[in-house]
């Protein structure tokens, strides 16, 4: 898509009639970005240096099978730095300024493709499921559902 505007930029925008200037977005997790052509992708995103692919990357170390320590221990961050790619990390998936900084940054950034790591907690505020697999794809269920009402959690 990013590279789709730029070539669509570059044919038909003219000096006073810019037809075509988005950003492209993206949201990735753990699992996409585990993906052989994600590496592929985001290494030619930066080759080309498209400025206006921004990809918000939810980092909360869990996968449909377990935790990513088991199969994906890399640092996802300073592998796409070495992509060329614009990287700034988010530390609470919950704070939305802190977010909406991070996306400002992102579209200032003209040249480079921009990363945004965003740690999140998967399940958030389950008592039993947050940060575990059996949270991701499947309903928290009646039980936890009537867990969490009764025994509130302080936030981490």
């Amino acid at each position: 898509m990013a590279m789709a505007e730029r070539f669509l930029a570059a044919r038909f925008n003219r000096p006073g009639h810019e037809i075509v200037n988005h950003y492209t977005y993206a949201i990735a997790g753990d699992g996409d970005l585990m993906e052989g052509v994600a590496s592929e992708a985001a290494s030619l995103a930066g080759h080309l240096r498209l400025g206006k692919l921004i990809c918000l990357y939810d980092n909360n170390f869990v996968t449909l099978a377990g935790e990513t320590k088991l199969t994906f221990t890399e640092e996802v961050c300073k592998r796409f730095d070495a992509y060329g790619w614009h990287v700034q990390r988010v530390d609470d998936g919950n704070d939305v300024e802190a977010i909406t900084e991070a996306i400002a940054a992102a579209q200032k950034e003209t040249v480079r493709p921009s990363l945004i790591s965003i740690r999140t907690h998967i399940g958030y505020g389950s008592l039993r499921k947050q940060d575990t697999f059996e949270a991701h794809g499947s309903p928290l269920g009646p039980e936890e559902r009537h867990r969490n009402k009764e025994e509130p959690r302080v936030a981490p």
